[in-house]
């Protein structure tokens, strides 16, 4: 677990404000037709012209069968996370998550999020919504002194009061250098449980709610991405952020 001088978090802020202002791009491009393949190409047009690379380019770690092919992971629908960039084109009412990430100056920031194109089912903005909410609830508790646990903790009492699913087996993760370094930072958890939060700790959190109710999934045929195991519609979203005497610092915001 390393952690940042106040410099380095700064340093952070600036990779995370390139992957929102990505992230930003995306969903002001993502309309009815649009391919994910097109989505991709507006990330990588950002990124790559503020003079940042993505850490989830050719990234391969060892469960992959490949490297991954996208500077974004585009997620449709049933798609949970890890949804590489294809053809496939946007449908009216689809529910889309987006995650992205960027190293700039040998520092990295990891962020997502989950809108609808055209017209959207009630549940589909509740899903969206609830998992914003875990979100912030989850940064809220991100202090200096608290424990992953409280995180975690806070993430899925969002997640149990509105009877979604909370995706099983994944989580946040620690970020700095690299995209993904320690601690794990789990979407559920007990309070006062688990690794102290200390000042400087930056981390990435990042719920994945489903409306199935069922936490579950399944691994598509390309190896990367994951499906909810019942068919039901999936949101994610996330923020890079720094633990400061001062609070949560969120690094990923525009």
């Amino acid at each position: 677990m390393a952690l940042k001088t106040p410099g380095e978090i700064d340093a952070m802020r600036e990779a995370g404000r390139v992957v929102a202002q990505a992230l930003q791009a995306c969903r002001e491009a993502a309309e009815v037709g649009v391919t994910m393949k097109q989505l991709d190409q507006v990330a990588r047009d950002v990124i790559f012209g503020a003079g940042a690379t993505s850490p989830f380019l050719n990234y391969h770690p060892q469960w992959a069968p490949t490297p991954f092919a996208g500077v974004i992971c585009a997620s449709v629908n049933d798609e949970v996370v890890h949804g590489v960039p294809t053809d496939r084109a946007i449908e009216p009412g689809d529910l889309v998550s987006i995650d992205c990430g960027a190293t700039l100056d040998g520092w990295t920031g990891d962020s997502a999020t989950s809108f609808v194109v055209g017209d959207a089912r009630p549940e589909d903005l509740e899903l969206i919504a609830a998992t914003e909410q875990a979100l912030a609830a989850g940064i809220a508790a991100a202090t200096v002194g608290s424990h992953v646990g409280d995180i975690g903790y806070a993430v899925d009492r969002i997640a149990r009061k509105g009877r979604y699913g909370n995706l099983e087996d994944h989580g946040g993760h620690g970020i700095g250098h690299t995209m993904h370094e320690d601690p794990f930072i789990p979407n559920e958890g007990r309070r006062r449980k688990g690794l102290e939060l200390r000042e400087g700790l930056t981390i990435a959190i990042e719920p994945m709610f489903l409306l199935g109710g069922s936490g579950r999934y399944r691994h598509a045929a390309d190896g990367w991405t994951l499906l909810s195991a019942d068919g039901s519609r999936a949101a994610h979203v996330e923020h890079t952020i720094a633990v400061t005497a001062d609070g949560p610092r969120i690094l990923t915001a525009l």
